[in-house]
């Protein structure tokens, strides 16, 4: 059934390991973060200090990406691999541009799914699906989707600071793309060690030693590609600018239309 392929494996929490979710928050300033999340985020900054900018710059570009497409009248989002909720999400993101707005939060962490239902589902326009974004059937075929997204409607697909997680990237990003009507969006940033390479690939190590996760930042012509059938809008992929102690961007950003 959709509904049993749709959910994540069950995963229990082993809060003292770091996790992607709770590491992010911390560089975002957050407080839904434990030691060994906090231990791995500190490390990683005496590497490459410009991380928390550049975690920062990542959620403005969300924010700014959010707004445009609404603006388009995109009012249909699925956020993948949403992460903690934070103090501005995309539903909020999208209903400051206009009305109607649905949004399905997807994660397979089960702290990230307990905490969007208690903070975030407050209203019949969103919803909570914990499941792999490495599954794209799956998820487009979950309960969740099939009743707030209507596949006739233009969609915008959100992958912010996730797919140097997940390798088969591009063939994810496809595989959703098949599934969107004409007008839909892709929304990405993702890591890259064009412009630091050293002191992103130091960061990534530790990242692997201490999650077992793969992290692979991408060049920008990589990150072109994972944006499959959807044409970049201007300017492309674009570095985007970290505030804080180093100049180096270590992160890019682009928006894709069907």
């Amino acid at each position: 059934m959709p509904m049993v392929r749709a959910r994540a494996p069950e995963t229990p929490l082993a809060l003292h390991r770091p996790g992607p979710a709770r590491v992010h928050d911390y560089l975002l300033g957050g407080k839904d973060n434990y030691a060994s999340d906090r231990d791995l985020a500190q490390r990683i900054l005496r590497v490459l200090p410009q991380a928390a900018g550049a975690a920062r710059a990542a959620r403005a570009f969300l924010a700014d990406s959010v707004a445009l497409l609404a603006g388009r009248g995109v009012r249909q989002f699925v956020d993948l691999g949403c992460g903690l909720p934070k103090a501005d999400n995309v539903h909020q993101m999208a209903a400051r541009r206009t009305g109607g707005t649905r949004v399905v939060y997807v994660d397979h962490d089960p702290l990230v799914i307990a905490h969007a239902r208690a903070l975030l589902i407050d209203g019949g326009n969103l919803a909570a699906l914990p499941a792999d974004i490495r599954d794209p059937g799956a998820i487009m075929d979950s309960p969740e989707v099939r009743r707030l997204i209507d596949p006739a409607e233009p969609v915008a697909l959100v992958f912010s600071s996730v797919l140097h997680f997940v390798p088969g990237a591009k063939d994810i990003v496809a595989g959703l793309a098949a599934a969107t009507a004409p007008g839909s969006a892709l929304v990405v940033s993702h890591a890259t060690a064009d412009f630091a390479p050293g002191a992103v690939g130091e960061a990534a190590r530790l990242y692997r030693e201490a999650t077992s996760l793969p992290v692979r930042p991408r060049g920008g012509a990589e990150v072109a590609r994972l944006l499959g059938p959807f044409r970049p809008l201007p300017p492309g992929v674009t570095p985007l600018a970290a505030d804080g102690p180093a100049s180096e961007p270590v992160m890019y950003g682009a928006v894709g239309i069907r």
